[in-house]
Order: structure tokens, then sequence, then C-alpha cells
């Protein structure tokens, strides 16, 4: 057999609705000259992946058949089958179509169709029962101009009465009736999440439930996911036999499983596998969702029921007495200190919005159980088939978005992944570098071949700590607050690289004959720059606002509330305890902002290497602002004092104006605070790499 088959080669025309007999004939002894009829005689299941031999031989016939049927048709008819995978599927597919009656043409002048129509699209069941009375055909007849029936306008319309009191004149058959793009009044629903009208139907005539459309080929249960209609969905799911969703059947049970898995992005660009459109969903996963220390407090109060339960219930209190043993009882009883706690503070929860929270986790416990099961078969590929399966390419894409339970679980069902490279001959910790992910990248860690995965050159002959020389892929570096704090995650990512390699391996150079530390300060030329101006700008505001406050506080240190007593030189108000505070905030202030001053101006006068940016910058950064912050509350401490002695007669106008004179100084600091601990997170915190991770393989 040839490799490029021309459909001319084959039939003499492409399929058409009206050749299809001449069609099949020529085509029917095409496979008969290629030996690939039996696949389509024989009673027997296709082989399973796991018989090696037979599979790839049935594989390649069904391929060749395939491939000889799509181009031998028409654009109209290949859009009906595009997504079927069987020949054989295809074949009877096209065999049904074709046998199809014509469907009957609409009139749509018809004043009487016409009359139907608006009597059901208005709920007026009173005329349209009466039509039909006279016009029994009409029932079944396409009154539109899309071929649809008298249920289907009804249907569309949102009137249940009308299309209950409808299926009381229908027959289970005439159920079946399908419209032009080969819809039944079933997949109407499925639009509009209409649950109560689908379940009525399918009391009726069950055989609905595996009645695909024309176009797509999809069945109803896919429809109803894709349009985002879950409780539908999973009613036509808990009918629809298995079988129909198998892969020699078409393609809606991978359709339903990406559609599940995006019910809530309705992006229409979906991955081409299940696993990868998991593997596109961070949000489904703890590692994508960043949560404030309190709301990861509440998300471990919550307890997901496992899913053979089958309930939605939701418990807050960490203890659960009808899982106790009778020691555990006893326990229990032994305080009921506890039990108020408990009860108190699940009180206190249930006041906070905690239903995002639990269905946050819900996903999460979801995702897991869905990966877990995906993981199976990941477990079964052969290393010839991963490519093709897209295993190694799902595995990137959860690694760019940084989802590290997917990428541990994944590598866990099958670890002859780390041994796999991509096109660039990179592994996976190589690719994890590349993009930024700490967490993805502290795995190696808890691996015995720790050096075997670290001691590799990819095509450009790059060891690992050459691409962390080079700018991440992704844009990780983007969530990080300024070019100066930029600049130190890449130095750290470079450090610990270089941390966990062979020192020979800090010399090796790649194919442009450049070592690590080259490359790394010539690709980030551009980011130094831009972290060296930063800190200056910063330093330089910074400054302005510290050389004020001393300014000020030097000033009032001379120029006390009251001024001073004529005879004694001493002030006024000397023996009062505000003045005392007034002078040692006055101090504090002056001195801290002195400080400040002299930081900033050692940031200023820096040399900015790539090394100042680790710690040297950031801590005069951290000192400056930090004195910069105490200096100004002391000063509106010092403000306060010196108000309260002056107005002491009229205290009621010293809260207003300490107030109003607080806002700009509030809103400052504000603005700056964040920053400073940002700072001292990314310089002084436990780091964002797990150098104690356990062995997970």
């Amino acid at each position: 057999m040839t490799t490029n088959i021309l459909s001319s080669t084959i039939v003499l025309e492409a399929l058409r609705d009206d050749n299809y007999e001449n069609w099949s004939a020529c085509i029917q002894n095409y496979f008969l000259a290629q030996d690939l009829w039996d696949m389509f005689e024989t009673t027997t299941e296709p082989p399973k992946p796991e018989q090696v031999v037979e599979f790839k031989g049935w594989r390649k016939k069904n391929a060749a058949a395939l491939h000889a049927i799509q181009i031998s048709c028409g654009v109209e008819i290949l859009s009906k089958i595009k997504d079927i995978s069987s020949a054989k599927t295809v074949w009877y597919t096209l065999a049904k179509l074709m046998c199809q009656p014509p469907n009957p043409k609409v009139e749509p002048n018809n004043p009487g169709y016409s009359a139907l129509k608006e009597a059901l699209q208005s709920a007026d069941w009173e005329t349209a029962t009466d039509f039909l009375k006279h016009h029994p055909n009409s029932k079944t007849a396409k009154i539109t101009t899309l071929g649809k029936t008298a249920l289907h306008v009804s249907v569309a319309a949102g009137h249940l009465r009308i299309v209950e009191e409808l299926m009381e004149l229908f027959s289970e058959d005439e159920l079946e009736v399908q419209d032009n793009n080969g819809n039944t009044a079933l997949m109407e629903t499925t639009y509009r999440g209409q649950y109560k009208m689908a379940e009525r139907m399918l009391r009726k005539n069950k055989k609905l439930i595996r009645i695909r459309s024309n176009g797509d080929r999809y069945l109803p249960v896919v429809k109803a996911m894709r349009y985002g209609h879950i409780k539908l969905a999973r009613y036509l799911y808990s009918l629809t036999p298995l079988e129909d969703l198998v892969p020699e059947n078409g393609t809606s049970g991978t359709t339903l499983c990406k559609a599940a898995i995006f019910s809530k992005t309705f992006d229409g660009a979906t991955p081409t596998s299940p696993l990868h459109a998991l593997a596109s969903m961070p949000s489904a996963f703890p590692s994508g969702n960043r949560l404030v220390f309190w709301k990861r407090w509440i998300s471990s109060c919550i307890h997901i029921q496992s899913s053979e339960t089958n309930t939605n219930e939701v418990h807050l209190i960490v203890h659960k007495e009808d899982q106790e043993s009778q020691s555990d009882v006893e326990k229990t009883n032994r305080s009921s200190v506890r039990g108020l706690l408990c009860g108190l503070v699940s009180k206190l929860i249930s006041l906070i919005d905690t239903e995002h929270l639990y269905k946050m986790k819900l996903v999460h416990e979801q995702s897991h159980e869905l990966l877990r099961l995906m993981c199976k078969e990941v477990s079964n590929s052969y290393q010839d088939e991963m490519h093709n399966g897209e295993i190694y390419s799902v595995i990137h894409c959860a690694i760019k978005e940084g989802i590290f339970e997917f990428v541990r679980d994944v590598l866990k069902a099958n670890p002859d992944l780390l041994l796999l490279r991509d096109e660039n001959k990179r592994n996976v910790f190589m690719f994890a570098v590349q993009c930024r992910q700490a967490k993805i990248f502290s795995l190696v860690y808890g691996l015995n071949l720790k050096n075997r995965m670290l001691n590799t050159r990819d095509i450009f002959k790059n060891k690992i700590l050459h691409l962390a020389g080079m700018p991440p892929i992704s844009s990780g570096l983007d969530r990080i607050q300024g070019a100066a704090l930029q600049m130190q995650r890449e130095v750290q990512w470079f450090k610990e690289v270089q941390s966990v390699i062979p020192p020979r391996d800090s010399e090796v150079v790649n194919r442009d004959n450049k070592t690590p530390r080259e490359l790394f300060i010539e690709q980030h030329k551009d980011l130094l720059k831009e972290g060296e101006k930063w800190m200056k700008d910063t330093a330089n505001s910074c400054t302005v606002v510290a050389a004020l406050i001393l300014t000020i506080m030097f000033a009032a240190a001379f120029t006390v509330p009251g001024g001073n007593n004529q005879g004694t030189g001493l002030p006024v108000f000397f023996n009062k305890r505000l003045f005392m505070l007034f002078m040692v905030s006055d101090s504090l202030s002056l001195f801290s902002s002195v400080t400040s001053v002299l930081m900033f101006l050692g940031i200023l006068t820096s040399r900015y290497t790539e090394e100042d940016f680790l710690i040297y910058l950031p801590t005069k950064m951290i000192i400056g602002l930090s004195t910069l912050f105490f200096s100004i509350a002391a000063m509106m401490i010092a403000f306060s004092s010196g108000l309260l002695l002056i107005l002491d007669e009229q205290s009621f106008m010293v809260i207003p104006a300490i107030c109003f004179a607080s806002i700009p100084v509030a809103l400052f600091v504000l603005m700056q605070f964040p920053l400073l601990v940002d700072m001292f997170i990314s310089t002084y915190g436990s780091g964002i790499f797990d150098r104690k991770m356990k062995p997970w393989l």
C-alpha cells in the first residue's frame, strides 16, 4: 500500500448525500484488495494496549482504513465523522446516516405551522392542542427552518407544562425525531440545563440517552457538561452506558472528561487529553491556591467526606464521635472544656464565609482522586507510547503551571518519566529550573538518583546550572515586586542549583564556550540595570522623607511646646509626663531617621554587582525602611503628645487633628510596608526550596 493515497485511486468521486451506494461498493472492494475488510466483519473487540504486538497490528490497519474513508468523503460528510477514531464505527455510522430518509421540507410561510409555533412559544396550550387535533401529522412535523418539531420548540421556550402535555401525545419512537442537526428534544434540554424536562423524557424513552447529534457526534451528557449544566450532566451520566464512552465509539468519553475538568473555565481552546486538561488547571490543586495563614487554618479544619458516602456534609470540628473507640470516648469525656472550645470555634467559623473554601477544598479532593485514577494508566504506559500519549508534554504543562502534586504523583506512578527528555534533551528538573518552579525542583532532594538527574546536558551542551543562568521561560518573576527582588530571586536560584551539583560543573562550558556564571551575567544585564534603578529610585524617595523627618524632629527638640520659663530657662511643661513622652519620641524619631538616611545613602553609593542583590543591598533596604517607619511612628507620637500639652483645656480638638494628620503618613506606610515584608521574607525567610524533602519514590 502506497504511503500517499489519493481519493481518486479509491473511489470515482467523494462521498455525498446522493452517491452512497456507488461509493460504498468502490471502497469495500478497495478494503478487500488491501486485506482490511476483516476489520469490519469481525465481532470481537479490538486488542488491548497491553497486547503489544496485536494492538500495534490492529492500530496500523485501523489507521489505514480510517484514512482511506476520510479522504474519500466530501467536506460536509467529513465534518460529521472527523472525531471518530475507529474505522469500523465510522463505516457503520455512515451507513446509518446515508440510509436515513431525507428531512421533510418545512414551509416557512405555512400559516398553520406559524400559528402552532407561536402558540407553543407563548405557552398557549389550548390553541396548540386544538391545532394538533385537527392536524395529527403536525405532531412530528418540522415546523421551523432548522427542522425542529413542536417538542423541540416547547423545550427551547422553557415551558415544562407544555412539554409534559406534548409527551403524553408522543410515542417512544416519536420522541427520537431529530432536527436538521440531528438533535433530539433531549439534546435540546442540554443547551439550557432543563433537568426536569430531560428526566421526564428519559422516563418514557431511555434510548434517547444514546442518540448522538450529527455534526460533532456527541452524546447528550457531553453537551450538558460542555455547557456547564453540572446537575443535568450528572443525571445523564448515571444513565449513559459506559460502552458509549469508550474511545472505539468516538471522542465523547474524552470530551466529557475534559469538559468536567474545565467546567469552571469555559475556555474554548481545550487541551488534547483529559490528563492535559487537568495539568492546565492549577486552581484544582492546593499548590495553585495561595491562601493567607488564617484561610489555610480554616481550610485545614474543613473535612471532605469520601466519595463513597455520597454526601456534601462539611465538618469544621476536629473530633468525630462516631469514629471513636471506647478509649477515645473516655478521653473526650474527661474534659468538657474541649467540647465548648470546639463549639465556639465552629460558631466563629460559621460567621466567616467558608462556602468558597469548602468548594475549593472539595475541588482539590476530587482532582486528586481523578489524578489517582489517571496515574494508574500512566503507570502502564510503555516508553514508546509516552510521547504519543502526550504524557511527557502533560508533565511540561504541569511544571509550567507549578502544579507540584500533579508532577509528583505522575512521576511516582511511572518513574521512567524521570529518565525521558524533551526535544532539547532536558529532563523534568531541568525544565523546572527553566520555569523557576522551586517546589517542583525540590523533589530532587527526595531522590536517590539526584546526581544522575542533575549531571546531564541538553543538545546545546548546557548543564542544569547553565539553565539557572538563563532568564525564566514563564512569567513567574512578574509576581515578585520590584526589579531588585526579581534579581535577588534569580541569584538565589543560581546559588541553590550550584549547591546541589558537583563543584566541577560550575566551570563547565556549553556549546558557546561559556561557563554558567558567564551566561548568568550576560543574560541578566538588563535585569541588573533595572534592579539598580529600582533600588536607587526607592532609596532617593525614602531619603527625602527621612531627611524631612530629621529636620522637623531636630527643630522640635529645641522649640518645645509651650516655650521656656523666662526665669529658669526650663520648658514650661517640664514636669508633665506628656512632655517627657514628647522628648523621648522626638529623640527616637531623630535618631532613627538619621540611621535611615545613612542606610539609603549606602544604597546609593553601592557597586551593584549580582552578588550584592542577594544579602547586602536587601539588608540595607530593610534597615532603612524599618528605621524610617519607626521614625514616622515616633514622630506621630511626638506630634500627638505635643498637641495634648498645648490644647489641654480643649482636648476635643486633639483627636480630629491627630486623625487628619495621620492620613498621609498612614498612606505612605501602607504603600511601602508590604515591600518591607516581602524583602524581609525573601532575604531572611525559610527560603523557597525544601531541602528537607522526604523520599517520595
